[in-house]
């Protein structure tokens, strides 16, 4: 059987993740992200309103035109989880296709918040729910597997499609947790076995995020450590105390939320993805947070709620924002540059419950936000985080236990690619043979 990758979008950069594996006649697709920071870099952009094509010239979705070379019909659309640089353009080019968007429970309830938000397109795929462990037929001769794995949202997995020829293997994203803080550990045995199985591992697509990082990433139970320690030494101040995370990270915004209560704070969700990832997660039943825990996105309620604060006394509440990139029109950047209610004083406290997403754009941002914040006087609690990514010693164990006969880094540039080449290298693979360093738009023939 012919096995043919297109490398679509995500290889050149953290964003925008979309590849084609074609098996015969038969093609699945692996996400179909944004680009964030292309967004970002134009005031006041609404995507939901825009047309693909004008989106594909800005960079900010995959350029999905060199489908039309692959032969073949596509049976599914599979996110590997929520993020939108995963799922961020399936509002766009799903419509294109016709085949179920395949997905986890909760990553699923997100696609049909996307879906339902788009403005230019209608996109009426059929929408198919699939837990990790379970499996469905692709054509007469392949069957998809979703494999249980850990990441910074619920709900991910990493999707097999095994062929007479071997397993293909994608590989985003995520980090070996075995302690997690919701939900079950990444599932190493199931590697274990794909890796021994029948023919084994044709290919491994990998997520590079942290390739150039050396030991291993820490478990989200360490960030819950981290965190409960950073609040507890600040439970004694008397004025206002603000948190940001990634709105998807939930097992960290239920952290927030636990220990602000245990500090004497009630806390409350501010900014529209906030309310939207949370309450997705508690629709599915991921999580269960307390009937008067508040939630407000729209901006006049959060307004409102920022109005009650400074009413009530900053000292009772802790706002959990959104703006952890420094994003423009967030809640916290609005909060720095003073167009809220809440007013940040000297002494007032700021966590950053998030990294910086390695990309000059948030990079530039996140720097932004952090000196308007210190210029009102915010004393600044960083990175008390641990990344959703593998860093070096995971990409080890990662290979060693899949024995992959070809290898395709992705999710990063270049540059980032390097330390796993050099891990890859290190391990007798070899650049043009079975380590394929590729770009947005190829195709890879790994069997003819």
């Amino acid at each position: 059987m012919e096995i043919e990758i297109a490398t679509i979008g995500g290889y050149e950069e953290v964003g925008r993740q979309m590849t084609a594996v074609r098996a015969g006649d038969d093609i699945v697709v692996f996400d179909m992200g944004l680009n964030l920071s292309k967004v970002l870099i134009h005031d006041n952009i609404q995507t939901e309103g825009m047309h693909s094509l004008d989106l594909i010239d800005m960079g900010a979705i995959p350029d999905d035109r060199i489908m039309n070379d692959l032969e073949g019909d596509v049976q599914a659309i599979v996110p590997t989880h929520g993020h939108l640089d995963h799922i961020g353009a399936i509002s766009k080019l799903a419509h294109r296709y016709d085949a179920p968007i395949v997905a986890s429970p909760y990553t699923l309830e997100l696609v049909k918040g996307q879906i339902e938000g788009e403005q230019k397109f209608n996109v009426n795929n059929d929408l198919v729910e699939m837990e990790a462990g379970e499996t469905m037929d692709i054509g007469e001769r392949c069957e998809l597997e979703f494999v249980n794995v850990t990441h910074s949202v619920i709900g991910a997995i990493n999707p097999v499609l095994h062929t007479p020829e071997g397993a293909v293997v994608y590989g985003l994203d995520k980090r070996m947790d075995h302690t997690p803080v919701i939900g079950d550990p990444i599932d190493m045995d199931r590697f274990r076995e794909i890796g021994r199985e029948g023919e084994g591992v044709l290919c491994y697509v990998e997520d590079c995020t942290n390739a150039n990082r050396k030991g291993r990433t820490p478990s989200e139970s360490v960030a819950r450590s981290q965190l409960k320690d950073v609040m507890q030494s600040v439970e004694e101040y008397d004025g206002g105390i603000v948190a940001t995370t990634f709105a998807s990270h939930i097992a960290r915004v239920k952290s927030l939320v636990e220990f602000a209560k245990d500090i004497g704070r009630e806390p409350i969700l501010l900014g529209r993805s906030m309310e939207q990832y949370s309450g997705a997660a508690e629709r599915i039943g991921a999580v269960s947070f307390t009937n008067d825990l508040g939630m407000f996105g729209h901006r006049k309620s959060v307004d409102r709620a920022f109005e009650r604060i400074m009413n009530e006394g900053k000292e009772n509440f802790l706002p959990i924002v959104t703006g952890h990139q420094g994003e423009p029109r967030a809640m916290l950047t609005r909060m720095g540059r003073g167009e809220t209610a809440y007013d940040l004083e000297e002494g007032d406290k700021v966590i950053f419950s998030a990294g910086i997403i390695p990309e000059p754009t948030n990079e530039g941002q996140r720097y932004q936000s952090e000196q308007l914040l210190r210029m009102q006087g915010a004393r600044i609690y960083d990175d008390v985080h641990v990344s959703g990514h593998l860093r070096q010693e995971g990409h080890y164990e990662m290979l060693d236990t899949l024995q992959p006969q070809h290898i395709i880094p992705a999710h990063q540039n270049m540059e980032g690619f390097s330390g796993y080449v050099n891990l890859a290298e290190s391990q007798g693979y070899e650049v043009g043979r079975d380590l394929h360093v590729t770009s947005n738009g190829n195709t890879i023939q790994l069997v003819e």
